[in-house]
């Protein structure tokens, strides 16, 4: 415990670096949160380093079991950090409020207990994107490429934090490669988003913060009315092309850009079944859009469908439209598809594409042995074969994943909440998602929630992010026995 409790020491320390963007933010937009900042980030380095201090004599390599308690001890700690500059400059908001903001932030979920976003400080604006960004790729795989410097071992932390297969497949030798490869490739693509922005006609700062939010999957806004400010076709079609770039394997789109092929996504059985569900499902809403007579004119009902259906899908929540004033059909359906979409190795939320096609192949398998029992039926997901351990522990995920669901939305409705906006709230939750449908749906927001419920949205997103397993196993008494 005490040597987690040092690595969590300089994670805090190394994490103070992070609020120079917002101070140099402030400096360039003259908002006069440079000093605001600038006290977060001091008391970040000297808890930090009071703590790394403290338990100096304890450090060593980390242990798997060490891994799993670290990983979700840094995502409670660096949002309750984050939190710091929120309380700070707007001293309304309650610690309940920052800390679920921060979390929002760092989990990529995207729903807010903030509004008058087009008045808010720029750096304030800012740092929330910034948050999307940092955790996007994951706050903790920044960690692993950063770790082995200060003398301590990622590997195991990697194992813990990193879902589904991509935890076994190396993109380079060694861990600390493997990271910064990714963080290369996340980078390198969020520039390019960010110049799309500006040619698509968003200023830079609004071009920095929604590339930032895209490419995180993050959904958060510089504006109330989100991507509908705009009112631009353009500049959707360009977020559409962002985010469905992050809902697919990071782990692709490195072995792509190094092979200059793209052999990588063909062979990509995720990839395949992202992009047909995304534009059938596009197509499906686009028709019932036009049918119910939301929309005059076939291209309009496309457009707005292939916004909605693709912001809700890849678990980004960005607003266009209040889509949750659409024929039910539409709102419920892209709610469901928010848990199944996302690749693997994504920034996405949710169950991932990987676990819902194995699910698939594993009935199947089923059905054939119901009428040849006594044949060996494998269980494969494109070319590979999947070991009976993993099937069984996607099972035991899955389980999980709609257990959890189901007892948060029983507390949403014990507090007192309907049962629409308390179901869609938990999904997004969990999910990462952001908003729901109802009061907390894409154009209204969390800031009506009571301390309780905004409370649970926070855990449950907290669970989403690190997918359950990492955080449930902390509660096991196996876990904690020599």
């Amino acid at each position: 415990m005490l040597a987690v409790a040092h690595v969590l020491g300089l994670m805090m320390a190394f994490f103070a670096t992070t609020f120079i963007m917002p101070m140099v933010c402030s400096i360039i937009m003259q908002d006069g949160m440079f000093l605001d900042f600038a006290i977060a980030a001091g008391i970040n380095v000297v808890l930090g380093l009071l703590i790394a201090a403290l338990t100096r004599r304890h450090k060593r390599e980390l242990k798997a079991r060490d891994g799993f308690l670290l990983v979700t001890l840094a995502w409670v700690l660096m949002s309750a950090s984050a939190s710091i500059p929120f309380l700070i400059a707007l001293p309304h908001l309650s610690f309940t409020g920052a800390y679920f903001e921060a979390v929002s932030g760092l989990t990529t979920s995207g729903g807010t207990v903030l509004t008058g976003l087009d008045n808010l400080p720029p750096s304030i604006n800012f740092w929330r994107h910034a948050l999307h960004w940092f955790g996007g790729i994951g706050i903790i795989v920044l960690a692993v490429a950063v770790l082995p410097l200060l003398g301590v071992g990622g590997m195991a932390l990697y194992r813990a934090e990193t879902p589904g297969p991509i935890k076994d497949e190396k993109l380079t030798p060694r861990i600390t490669e493997t990271a910064k490869a990714l963080w290369i490739t996340y980078a390198g693509m969020t520039l390019i988003g960010i110049v799309a922005l500006r040619l698509a006609g968003m200023n830079w700062f609004d071009a920095i913060c929604h590339a930032f939010s895209a490419m995180a999957l993050g959904g958060f806004s510089t504006y109330d009315a989100s991507v509908g400010h705009f009112d631009s076709a353009v500049i959707e079609f360009v977020m559409i092309v962002l985010m469905i770039t992050a809902a697919l394997n990071f782990a692709r789109h490195f072995t792509a850009i190094r092979t200059r092929s793209l052999m990588p996504y063909r062979k990509d059985p995720e990839v395949r079944a992202v992009l047909s569900i995304i534009g059938a499902s596009v197509i499906a809403v686009a028709v019932v859009l036009k049918v119910h007579g939301e929309y005059e004119s076939v291209l309009e009902s496309l457009r707005h469908a292939a916004f909605a259906v693709v912001s809700v899908a890849t678990t980004s929540g960005f607003a266009g439209e209040a889509y949750d004033s659409w024929p039910l059909f539409a709102p419920v359906w892209m709610l469901f598809l928010s848990c199944i979409v996302c690749s693997t190795g994504s920034t996405g939320g949710g169950i991932k594409m990987f676990r819902s096609l194995m699910l698939l192949q594993q009935a199947r398998r089923e059905m054939k042995q119901i009428v040849h029992p006594s044949a060996v039926i494998p269980i494969r997901v494109g070319d590979q074969v999947i070991p009976e351990r993993i099937a069984a522990s996607v099972l035991a995920f899955i389980f999980l994943y709609f257990q959890t669901i189901a007892v948060l939305t029983f507390l949403m409705l014990l507090s007192g909440m309907d049962f629409i906006p308390a179901f869609s709230a938990i999904v997004a939750s969990v999910n990462n998602l952001g908003p729901g449908l109802g009061s907390v749906g894409p154009m209204g927001n969390f800031q009506g929630l009571t301390d309780f419920q905004t409370w649970i949205c926070t855990v449950g997103m907290i669970l989403g992010r690190l997918e359950i397993l990492s955080v449930l196993v902390l509660f096991s008494a196996a876990f904690w026995r020599k």
